[in-house]
C-alpha cells in the first residue's frame, strides 16, 4: 500500500473543504481552489483530517492513490501558505525589472522580452537579477517559473541564462585548440 496515499492530512483552522463527487474545493485565508479527481478515488473530510482511500490493488489505482493525496495535500497548504520559485538571471548584461504586474526581462536579445501573469500569479523582482514568481496553486507556480526559463535558458559552456535558484548548470568543456 501506498505510504503517502495512507498518510492523512491534517486540515488547519480557517481551511473550509467541500467534497462534491469528485469534486474537491479549499477555501483558505489566501483565496480558493478547485480541482476534479479521478473518479475512483474515494476522499472523505472527517474530525478536520482527510483520507485519501483506493478501492482496488489494480495498478491504476496504485498508481492514483499516492498522487491523489499529494495533490490535495498542495491544495491545503497552498491557500494556508501558498509557493514560490525563485529564479536567477547569470550573464553579462541580463537584468529583470517589473513594469506594473508584468515583468520585463533583458537577457541578450534585439528587444525586452515582456511576461504578464494570469490571475492568482504573483512577480516579485528584489534584484535585477533575481525573479520570485508567487501563487496558491503549485501547478501553476511551477509552470509560469518554467515559462519565464525558457525565455533564455542556461547554456551548458558559459552558464549564461536565466535559471533556478540552487540548480546546478553542468558545463562542457570548450572547443579544443588545433594541434601541430
Amino acid at each position: 500500500m501506498s505510504r503517502i496515499g495512507r498518510k492523512p492530512i491534517t486540515v488547519p483552522s480557517g481551511v473550509d473543504i467541500t467534497l462534491d463527487n469528485s469534486v474537491i474545493t479549499v477555501k483558505g485565508p489566501k483565496g480558493t481552489l478547485t480541482r476534479e479527481l479521478h473518479k475512483d478515488m474515494k476522499v472523505t473530510v472527517e474530525n478536520n483530517e482527510i483520507t485519501v482511500v483506493r478501492p482496488s490493488d489494480n495498478k491504476t489505482h496504485r498508481s492514483l492513490h499516492g498522487t491523489t493525496r499529494s495533490v490535495v495535500s498542495n491544495m491545503v497548504s497552498g491557500v494556508t501558505e501558498g509557493f514560490a520559485k525563485s529564479l536567477e538571471l547569470v550573464g553579462v548584461g541580463y537584468r529583470a525589472s517589473k513594469s506594473g504586474d508584468k515583468i520585463v526581462l533583458n537577457v541578450g536579445y534585439s528587444h525586452p522580452v515582456e511576461i504578464t501573469p494570469e490571475a492568482g500569479i504573483e512577480f516579485e523582482v528584489p534584484s535585477n537579477t533575481k525573479i520570485i514568481v508567487r501563487g496558491i496553486d503549485k501547478e501553476r507556480v511551477g509552470a509560469y517559473a518554467a515559462k519565464i526559463r525558457s525565455v533564455r535558458e542556461p547554456e551548458p559552456y558559459k552558464g549564461k541564462g536565466i535559471k533556478y535558484e540552487g540548480e546546478r548548470i553542468i558545463r562542457k568543456e570548450g572547443k579544443a585548440g588545433k594541434k601541430k
